[in-house]
Formats: structure tokens, sequence, C-alpha cells
């Protein structure tokens, strides 16, 4: 079972979370973030690069050292408060009139290092290493992970009841995308979430943020060693995740765009595509319009865009590996039958010719980036589901890069974990 605390989250006061609250790290450039930051806004913090004219290098002495400066000036200020006690949080997301509600806990590094958080992607040292950095210079969990775990139906009533109160937060992004935010600060009901957890949640699943989980256990490990008299209990052996039922939790699409056709022609392309797969063309441009994008409809079923064109490829039967839990993949499928036999791509984290586009950008996004000329190729998978991943993760196998695309993603800013 896993081990987990309350914790007391460095946080905005209501009426600027607005304004302190941003997107994550890792979904903006350094010229987007500087774009979109406000003077308030937590990207100084975690992307303060942007305070340099030009953006500085983003793994530079000095950028390092403004963001502790910015830090500790936000508290300063009044802009980040600690809360006064240890508490449990509930954190809800509403995207296209779909909400999910989890819960803001500190997860300990023990159950990362003894395999019971559980991760399906495998980490880039250099990203470890970065993150590991940030967590050091601040002492904080500046960012949390997002984890998944199977329902629980007393947690899922500790959540209800306590959604049914006010929000300390409740906006709506610029994206369109809704936040609430509550505090569980009721002794007897923080209690019983730790033993709720310690006795009847076998596991974690990392969702999203498998760098910062992986530096999150390095940097306690770090400690650990620093400490002749450490026992285990110490704030740095814990970092800040929100945690989700798995039931509440939707993968979308994670697409492929390729650069060139391997030296073959369309026509050689699409016949090579044959002996694998059922072509079929589902919709060309009309009247000057363009051709009517195409999702896939279920698994092992693909769609590729190509001259214009969209069309569906079916995985005849035999190419695939339904007892398998990598096999039956179609990130696996479209690897092994496509980009590596066709197109020559062997290796998805190196190949530069390959990129990967995330399903809430849509079908549109593909075809703008192969009409624009800069990518010969797009292909869009049907979505991988809950139950694959932690199928996959709890049989200790590990997807293929660029697999699962979560969203709506994390807002950062409405809880920080400090490491005293």
């Amino acid at each position: 079972m896993v081990r987990v605390k309350p914790f007391a989250a460095i946080r905005p006061p209501k009426d600027i979370v607005e304004e302190v609250a941003a997107r994550p790290y890792d979904v903006l450039n350094s010229e987007e973030a500087k774009a979109e930051a406000g003077e308030k806004s937590l990207l100084h913090i975690t992307k303060p690069e942007i305070d340099f004219d030009p953006v500085a290098d983003e793994h530079s002495q000095a950028v390092y050292d403004r963001a502790v400066e910015n830090f500790k000036t936000w508290q300063e200020k009044g802009w980040l408060r600690r809360d006064g006690k240890e508490c449990y949080y509930v954190y809800a997301q509403t995207m296209q009139g779909r909400t999910q509600y989890g819960i803001v806990l500190c997860a300990h590094t023990d159950d990362y290092a003894e395999g019971r958080i559980k991760k399906h992607e495998l980490t880039r040292k250099d990203k470890e290493d970065d993150r590991m950095i940030h967590v050091r210079i601040q002492n904080a969990n500046i960012e949390p992970v997002f984890f998944a775990f199977r329902d629980n139906a007393e947690i899922a009533s500790i959540i209800k009841d306590t959604v049914a109160g006010t929000p300390e937060y409740d906006f709506v992004a610029e994206d369109g995308f809704g936040h609430r935010f509550w505090i569980i600060d009721d002794d007897a009901v923080i209690a019983r979430i730790s033993k709720i957890f310690s006795e009847d949640v076998p596991a974690f699943y990392v969702a999203d943020g498998h760098h910062r989980t992986a530096a999150a256990a390095r940097v306690g490990a770090e400690r650990r060693e620093q400490n002749p008299h450490h026992t285990g209990n110490e704030e740095y052996n814990y970092f800040m995740a929100v945690c989700f039922p798995e039931s509440q939790l939707r993968i979308i699409d994670y697409n492929r765009v390729v650069k060139d056709l391997n030296s073959l022609s369309e026509e050689e392309l699409l016949k090579a595509l044959e002996e694998d797969f059922e072509v079929r063309l589902e919709s060309k441009p009309r009247c000057g319009r363009p051709a009517k994008p195409f999702r896939p409809e279920h698994l092992h079923q693909f769609s590729m865009y190509l001259g214009g064109r969209w069309y569906s490829l079916e995985a005849r039967e035999g190419r695939y590996d339904d007892n398998d839990p990598i096999g039956v993949l179609d990130v696996t499928v479209l690897s092994r039958l496509v980009l590596d036999k066709i197109l020559g791509i062997k290796d998805l984290r190196t190949d530069k010719r390959i990129d990967f586009v995330g399903g809430i950008r849509g079908l549109g996004e593909l075809a703008r980036r192969v009409d624009s000329g800069e990518m010969k190729i797009a292909f869009a998978l049907y979505p991988v589901s809950m139950k694959q991943l932690i199928d996959i993760a709890d049989s200790g196998n590990i997807m293929p890069p660029k697999t699962t695309w979560f969203e709506p993603k994390l807002r950062s800013g409405l809880a920080i974990h400090s490491l005293d």
C-alpha cells in the first residue's frame, strides 16, 4: 500500500490566484511563456529565463539564481503564502463539460524506489537532472506530478462531501478550462484519508510527470545520504502529487508527423501499406475545400493524411497481439509496420524525421503541418485506455515513447510543497 501525508501548501491568496496560476513549464516554450506571463505569474519561477532580454539559456546559473530569487520575492510580497497547518486538498478540472476530481497530497519517495509508484515511460537523465536542480535550489516541489489510482469508494465519498462546500479557488483559465480547489483541514478526515491510502490503495500510477517524479525521488535519496539522523519521516522524503481515481481520467490521442516518405512516391507508399493494412480513401479536397478529417474509430484503425487526402488504415488480422500488453498498443503496431518497416524510423526518441502532436491540437494541426510543407505525412491514432496503461505498469513493461496525452493539464501555482 502507498504512504501519503498532508502538507502545508504554499499558495496564492484567492483574489490573485488567476494571476499567479500558470500552465506547466513543459507545455510552453520560452517565447510563449514570456508572452503569456503577467507580473505575478508563476512562470517567472518555473521558467525564469523569460525575465532576461533576450531570453536566456534556461540551464544557465543566472536563470537558476533568478528562479530562487523570484520564489523568495513572491513570498515576501504575499503573492504566495504558506497555510498554517497540514491539509489535504481537492482539485477539480473541467474541460468541455466534463469534470475530474483529484486529491492533492504528498507521496513518499520510498514508494517510487520500491515500485508502488508505477511508471509506464522511460525517463531521460538530462531531463531528470534539470528537474533535480529546480527541486534542490528551491527546496520545494513547485509543480505537482499527476497520478492515477484504482477507484476507492471511501475516497470518492470524502471528495464528494468536500466539493459540496464552497471552493477556495474557482476560475476559468484563458484556455477555457475550469479550475476549482478545496481545503480539507478537519483532523479526523485528514487522518482517515491517510489511513485509507495506507490500507486500501496498493499503488499509484504516473500519468504525467515521470521526470518530476524521478527527480523528487533522487533529491530524497540525496538528502537522506546527507542526514546521519535520517528517519524516513522528514519532509524531503515526500513530494507533491495530484491523484485522480482511474475512472475519471481520459487519455487522448498522441499523433505522429514525418518529414519524408523514405524516398518512396505516394503511390509506392500506399502499395507498401496494403501488405499489413486495409487502406481506404476517406476524403479528398472538393470544390476548393480541404478534405474532411478522418478520426480513428476503434483500436487498430489509423488515420493517415497524405497528399491532401485522409485515409483509414485497418490493421489486418495477425499483425498485432491482443494478448501482449505492449503488442496490442497501436503505437507499437504503427511503429513496427509503418514507421520502421516502410519509413525507416528505428528510434522514436532520436530520429529527427519524426515529431509528435498532442491530440488536444486536433486533426487540423496534422493537416496544417503537412500542407505547409514542413512534414510529408501524418498519422492519427486511437487513444490508449487507462486499463491499458495500468496493465502495462502492473506488468513492469514500458510503453513506447509519446504514447499518452492527458488533458487538461494540471495548473501550476495552486499549491507548492516545501521540503522543510
